[in-house]
């Protein structure tokens, strides 16, 4: 099948704007295709190599280690980057070399017609995986239509079982439709789904042992997250913390000595093996960060760029997108502050001598941009 065949039947139902887009990005992956750019590091020597993309800072819930506040200051829709601009700097940053890209919010399927973001991404062939954090509840709806459109993996965030459970974490009673989305990700064909699971103590840190089994059930793969003082966060405090040698203990004792896997790159999850053959993982940003290591940045949906999940300050790439700004200006921009990065957040936390929330309401509500919501996680 020719190149001309393949880009016109995966350009279908994108807009002419966007169709135009997608054929130059699919065009300059092709002529690129054969070499590798020197991949930019940072101070301590880590490359650039995963953007988190937040689509868009609203959620359909209201989960208590996230937004657990009743009112909260919203990014304006006017200031929202398009499709189009998020795909030309998903192209920039693959010049960089960024290989893999996660679409995250507040709740990325809450924006209309993703799939179209999802398809201009896919024309890009240096963007290896293209990936989706969502908290299922209109995965039902889409799973297909983003397998379809080239979404490589789906990660869904599940922290309880129990839907009298979900409603209080949440304040929402949709549990049964995170369930069927998660069912839906499996029919539509995605591979290695994973299950997102934030463990805070004294509220569902009595369910990994079932999550785990549900994750075996499905054909998914757990991670088991502690409880982070990241923005939003504003009820933590180290007594919730369910520290990752705690949470092997609890397998261990159920499923006896579990076997560690190699690491996945650099993905941010410690995995291992149970004898019978399920794979979980643990993600001890409290305990033990992965700052070193760590590759990925985030940009948020009216493009504000961010270095760090702690971070307190971020680089505004709309505006001079928006402004004509060349190709290779906003290729020297990212250059300068990336190859300028020492943050180390979560390691900077766990050294601190007090601990408590990251950010104040006060200061969350003067800027929007702190919360977790806001920057995807």
């Amino acid at each position: 099948m020719s190149t001309k065949t393949v880009f016109g039947a995966a350009r279908r139902g994108l807009t002419k704007r966007a169709g135009d887009l997608y054929h130059q990005i699919a065009k300059r992956s092709l002529m690129s295709a054969a070499t590798h750019p020197e991949l930019l590091r940072d101070a301590l020597g880590r490359p650039l190599g995963q953007l988190r993309v937040s689509v868009t800072d609203r959620c359909n819930l209201r989960c208590r280690y996230c937004m657990p506040e009743e009112e909260y200051h919203w990014l304006r829709r006017s200031d929202l980057l398009t499709y189009e601009e998020i795909a030309q700097l998903a192209d920039i940053f693959a010049d960089a070399g960024v290989s893999k890209v996660r679409l995250t919010g507040g709740e990325p399927l809450l924006r209309h017609d993703v799939h179209r973001l999802v398809r201009l991404l896919a024309a890009n062939g240096r963007l290896r995986e293209i990936a989706l954090t969502t908290n299922g509840v209109l995965l039902a709806q889409s799973a297909q239509l983003l397998r379809e459109a080239g979404l490589t993996r789906v990660t869904v965030s599940l922290d309880t079982l129990r839907p009298e459970r979900f409603l209080a974490l949440t304040r929402q009673n949709l549990h049964d439709r995170v369930l069927e989305g998660i069912r839906a990700a499996g029919a539509a064909g995605f591979e290695r789904l994973k299950i997102d699971t934030v463990v805070i103590g004294g509220l569902n840190d009595d369910e990994i042992l079932e999550i785990l089994e549900f994750g075996r059930s499905i054909g998914g793969e757990v991670r088991f997250i502690e409880y982070m003082d990241v923005g939003g966060a504003t009820l933590w405090t180290p007594d919730q913390v369910i520290p990752r040698d705690e949470i092997l203990a609890r397998i261990e004792r159920r499923h006896g000595a579990v076997e560690p896997l190699p690491p996945d790159g650099t993905a941010p999850a410690e995995r291992f093996r149970l004898r019978d053959g399920t794979c979980f993982g643990i993600i001890a940003s409290v305990t033990s960060p992965f700052c070193r290591t760590c590759d990925r940045s985030r940009l948020t949906a009216d493009g504000m760029w961010y270095l760090c999940l702690y971070a307190l300050a971020g680089t505004d790439l709309r505006g001079p997108l928006r402004r004509g700004a060349s190709r290779e200006e906003i290729a020297k921009l990212l250059a300068e502050v990336w190859t300028a990065r020492s943050d180390r957040g979560a390691e900077q936390r766990r050294e601190a001598r007090t601990r408590g929330p990251l950010v104040t309401i006060e200061n969350l509500r003067r800027d929007p941009h702190l919360e977790m919501h806001t920057r995807g996680g």
